[in-house]
């Protein structure tokens, strides 16, 4: 029989070797072509959602519900949902792949449509405004007020850590005095390889960890009620879980959307009022 401090001191040499896994361990995945085409359905009925609906997700809920959510904001909290927008009445299978929707709402007082619209825009300043997820930020070119590309490098922990680099194309438009609307699509994703190492390169488009493949966010401004309201909505593509690789890849596709929104609308909060 094994004596028991040396059958522990085993056990633990073993949890923290699989604790130092690094995520090229897990099966390198391969975007598909009917992976992004599955994605592409759901932000096209998505949008055309959004537009039809009302301009705050909150402002759509039953009565009570919308004064709970009402009541939440004032108080200070961030009021996240994860949504599932379906094609006739049926979810949208994404075939090696998952789809993350969440949409996070707070409210600002003493805010403006204006500030809050002047922060998301500041785009060569958001490695310092929502560090440390945003880890490096540049403005690459702009078209006119409201149209911008950008870079945006994310390092994201939980269990590993993982980094990638992507472009983005943003839109903003006014369909009110009092309101703002943007439109933020990733144009292009590449996780790092060694960031920050001797070694770094970035890894082949769609052939990686699959931690992000796609990001879409769409910004909804509102002032009212002596402040301003902000609400985002995330869409996210990851790969799925590979099996055996649950306790790796889970928590970070599972949980990092949810977190991340909650961090981006915390953060905005803070810069505004500052």
């Amino acid at each position: 029989m094994a004596h028991p401090i040396r059958a522990r001191a085993a056990l633990v040499a073993a949890l923290t070797v699989t604790l130092l896994v690094p995520p090229h361990t897990a099966r390198a995945a391969d975007l598909q072509p009917r992976t992004v085409a599955a994605f592409d359905r759901y932000v096209r009925l998505t949008e055309a959602a959004l537009a039809a609906g009302a301009f705050l997700y909150v402002d759509g809920l039953p009565v009570e519900a919308r004064r709970q959510a009402l009541a939440a904001l004032k108080g200070g909290e961030v009021v996240m949902e994860r949504l599932t927008t379906r094609e006739a009445g049926r979810e949208i299978d994404v075939p090696d792949g998952m789809l993350h929707h969440w949409s996070g709402t707070a409210f600002i007082p003493g805010g403006t449509a204006e500030a809050v619209t002047r922060v998301l825009q500041d785009y060569d300043h958001h490695s310092t405004i929502f560090a440390p997820m945003i880890e490096r930020s540049k403005l690459l070119s702009r078209d006119g007020p409201d149209t911008f590309r950008v870079f945006l490098r994310f390092r994201q922990k939980k269990i590993i850590t993982v980094v990638v680099n992507s472009e983005h194309r943003a839109h903003f438009t006014h369909p009110a005095a009092d309101r703002v609307a943007g439109r933020i699509v990733s144009t292009r994703v590449a996780e790092v390889d060694d960031p920050g190492g001797a070694a770094e390169r970035e890894k082949p488009v769609g052939h990686d960890g699959g931690y992000l493949w796609r990001l879409n966010t769409y910004w909804r401004i509102l002032e009212r009620d002596g402040g301003v309201y902000v609400q985002c909505d995330s869409v996210t593509l990851t790969r799925g879980i590979p099996t055996g690789f649950g306790w790796l890849v889970g928590p970070f596709v599972t949980s990092i959307p949810r977190e991340s929104l909650t961090f981006t609308m915390e953060t905005m909060r803070r810069a505004v009022q500052r």
